[in-house]
C-alpha cells in the first residue's frame, strides 16, 4: 500500500513540475523545434565531421554551428544590402511614394458620383492620419520590444542547436529510457519527425522561392522599379503564414493603380499574383510533404493550414508532425491489437512474439544512440 502511495506522490510530482515546465519553457518551443529540426537536416555533416577527423562531439558541433551561421547569415546580410540599396534609391527617386493630387481627387469625385456621398480630400487625409496614429503608432512602439524578442529566439536557436549536436546522444538516450514505450516505437516517432522536419523545411523554402521568382518576373513584367527588393520581400513574406506573397503583390498593384495610374499593368500583376504566385504554394507544399514525409496530398495542406490556425505561425511546422505522429500511433495501435488477436491462437505464440520485439527493440535503441 505504501508503495502505491509514493508511485501516486511521484506521478502528482511529474505532472504538477511537468506542467510549471511546460509553463516557464512555453515562450521557447519555437526556437527549441527550429534547432531541432536544423539537427535533422545538417546532423549528417556532424557526424560526417567527427567520424572523418575524429573530432569530439563538442569541436564537430562547433564547426557545424558556425558553418550554418555563414551559410545562413553572409547570403542573408548581402541580399539586405542590395534590397536596402534598391530602397534608398526608391525613396529618392524624384516620382517615388508621391501621390499625384489629381489621382486622388479623381478617385474621391468617382466614389462621389457612383455613392452620392460627399467626400472631401481633406477628411480622407484626416481619416488616414487618425488610422495611422491608432494603428501604426502601437506597432512603432512595439516594434523594439518585437526584435528584441527574435534576437532572444535566434540566441536560443543557435545554442540549443549547438547543444543538440555536442550532448544529443545523451539527451536522447535518457529521454528514451524515461518513456514507457518500446524502444522500436520511440525509434519509428524518430524517423517520422526526422522525415516531416526535412519535408517542412524544404516545402517551405522551395514554395518561398517559388513564389519570390514568380512575382520578380510579374514586377519586371509590369515595370516597376527596385524589383530586387520588390522579389525579396516576397521571399520573406512566403514564408510567414496568412501574410504570404499577396501582401507584396498587391501592394505593388495598388501602386501601380493609384500612383503610376497604369490600370492595366495594376490589373495584370494583380492577376498574375492571384492566378499563379499565390496558387503555386498550394500546389508545392502539399506535393513536397507528401512525397518526403509519406502524408496524403491532402492531410498535408490540412495539417498546414490547421496548424498555423490553431496554433499560429509554429503551427506551419507542429501541424504536419501531429499528423504524422497521429498515423505513427495508430499504426501502433493496430500492430498491438494484432498481436493480441493472435496470441490465443497457438500456444507459446507470445514467447516467439516477445522475443522478437525484443531483438527489434534492442535493435532500434543502438541505431538511436549510435545516431
Amino acid at each position: 500500500m505504501a508503495r502505491v502511495i509514493s508511485l501516486a506522490v511521484i506521478l502528482g510530482l511529474v505532472v504538477v513540475f511537468g506542467l510549471l515546465s511546460l509553463r516557464v519553457m512555453s515562450s521557447f518551443l519555437l526556437p527549441l523545434l527550429l534547432a531541432a529540426m536544423l539537427v535533422v537536416i545538417f546532423g549528417p555533416l556532424h557526424r560526417w565531421l567527427r567520424d572523418r577527423f575524429a573530432w569530439p562531439d563538442w569541436v564537430a558541433a562547433v564547426a557545424t554551428t558556425l558553418f550554418v551561421l555563414l551559410l545562413v547569415l553572409v547570403p542573408l546580410v548581402l541580399l539586405v544590402v542590395r534590397a536596402g540599396g534598391d530602397a534608398v534609391a526608391m525613396l529618392r527617386s524624384p516620382t517615388g511614394l508621391k501621390l499625384d493630387p489629381a489621382v486622388l481627387d479623381g478617385l474621391i469625385a468617382s466614389v462621389n458620383d457612383a455613392t452620392g456621398f460627399h467626400i472631401t480630400s481633406e477628411g480622407v487625409n484626416a481619416e488616414l492620419r487618425r488610422l495611422a496614429e491608432e494603428w501604426i503608432g502601437p506597432i512603432a512602439a512595439g516594434t523594439p520590444i518585437v526584435l528584441v524578442k527574435v534576437l532572444i529566439g535566434l540566441i536560443v536557436t543557435i545554442f540549443s542547436f549547438f547543444y543538440f549536436l555536442a550532448d544529443g546522444r545523451r539527451m536522447l538516450a535518457a529521454v528514451t529510457r524515461l518513456i514507457p514505450l518500446d524502444a522500436h516505437y520511440q525509434w519509428q516517432l524518430l524517423q517520422e519527425f526526422e522525415e516531416v522536419s526535412r519535408a517542412v523545411v524544404s516545402s517551405t523554402l522551395l514554395a518561398a522561392i517559388v513564389q519570390a521568382v514568380l512575382a520578380g518576373i510579374g514586377f519586371y513584367v509590369a515595370g516597376l522599379k527596385g524589383v530586387f527588393l520588390l522579389t525579396l520581400l516576397t521571399f520573406f513574406g512566403a514564408l510567414v503564414p496568412f501574410v504570404g506573397a499577396a501582401s507584396v503583390w498587391g501592394a505593388a498593384s495598388l501602386y501601380l493603380l493609384f500612383f503610376v495610374k497604369d490600370t492595366w499593368s495594376a490589373a495584370g500583376l494583380a492577376a498574375w499574383g492571384l492566378l499563379v504566385v499565390s496558387t503555386i504554394d498550394n500546389v508545392i507544399k502539399p506535393i513536397v510533404l507528401h512525397g518526403q514525409s509519406k502524408l496524403h496530398p491532402l492531410l498535408a495542406l490540412l495539417s498546414v493550414l490547421g496548424g498555423v490556425g490553431a496554433l499560429g505561425p509554429i503551427g506551419i511546422f507542429v501541424g504536419p508532425i501531429a499528423v504524422a505522429f497521429l498515423q505513427a500511433a495508430l499504426t501502433m495501435l493496430q500492430v498491438e491489437l494484432d498481436t493480441i488477436s493472435r496470441a490465443p491462437l497457438a500456444e507459446g505464440a507470445p514467447v516467439g512474439r516477445a522475443a522478437g520485439d525484443a531483438g527489434v527493440a534492442q535493435t532500434a535503441l543502438e541505431r538511436v544512440k549510435s545516431s
